[in-house]
Order: structure tokens, then sequence, then C-alpha cells
């Protein structure tokens, strides 16, 4: 599925490279890991080549999936979320944990557009910078620019949701 040099993107953790592929043994079993750094952080995991596909771990996305990332975060459309904070919060939880960039989007554009009508709750906030760095991070990869002038982009879409423009 994925090649030294690749990168890739981990759930919650966000994108990282293919430093090495290895074959280690537990238990007198053999496993065959990537093991990849995660460049946010610079944390080195181990995914068990077998199960990769199934954590959630997955490709780049594409310059034509970007354009979907940015008409979700257009979206003036708001998925019905509970009221109670906390409910939110798991919802939004899972939604990180699938990897999906589109899943991000979503809870970005949502947590944003929460934060206008009332107070985010701290976890609400930890999230909410969470979904945007990981998004971040992958945009900038894919249109090959700076994280700085995707984060532009990005507050200059919500500004403008704001503002009604």
């Amino acid at each position: 599925m994925f090649n030294i040099g690749d990168l890739a993107v981990y759930p919650a953790h966000g994108v990282g490279v293919i430093e090495a592929i290895e074959t280690k043994s537990f238990s007198g079993m053999e496993s065959t890991f990537y093991i990849m750094r995660i460049l946010e952080s610079g944390m080195t995991i181990m995914v068990p080549k077998k199960n990769a596909s199934q954590i959630g771990m997955r490709n780049i996305i594409s310059s034509d999936e970007k354009n979907t990332v940015y008409s979700i975060l257009q979206s003036a459309d708001s998925t019905t979320t509970p009221v109670a904070w906390n409910k939110r919060f798991r919802e939004y939880t899972e939604k990180l944990k699938t990897g999906s960039i589109f899943d991000l989007a979503q809870v970005l554009r949502e947590l944003y557009l929460l934060q206008r009508s009332k107070s985010l709750s701290f976890g609400e906030k930890k999230m909410l910078k969470t979904a945007k760095s990981l998004v971040v991070k992958e945009l900038a990869i894919v249109e090959d620019l700076a994280e700085t002038k995707i984060v532009s982009k990005i507050d200059a879409i919500f500004n403008c949701a704001s503002t009604g423009e």
C-alpha cells in the first residue's frame, strides 16, 4: 500500500512520511510494520501493514479532493449537532477518528460556526484547534503552499461566512 518516502495520513495524528518498512518478531510471530514519522510532532509510530487500511491510514488527498474540502468549509449548511456539549464532543471525536479529511472539514466548520453563537467548552476548543491543524497540514502539502497561506484561506472563508458575502 505504501512505500518508503510516501506521505500518508494517520487518523488523529495527521500527515507523516513512511521512513521504513520493517519486519519484527513478537511472541514468535512475524509482522511487517510501516515506520511512520508524523510531520507535525516528529513522533514515530509503528503501524502494522496488515491493519493500515482498517485503522484509517490513507494517502494524501488529490487536487480534486481538495476542492471538496473547501466546498465543505464554505457550506452554509450545518448538520444537526446535539445541543449538549458532551454529545457534540463524542460525535466530533468519532469523526476525527475516521481519518477522513472530509469529516475533519465538517468538524472544523461546525465548531467554527458554533463558536460564533456560544462559548465552546475547553474540549471543543482543543478539538477545533486539532481539526484545523490537521486540515491545514494536508492542504498545505497538496497545494504546495505554506501553512500560513492555508490558514489565511480558511480564515477568509469563515470571515466571509460571518458577513454573508
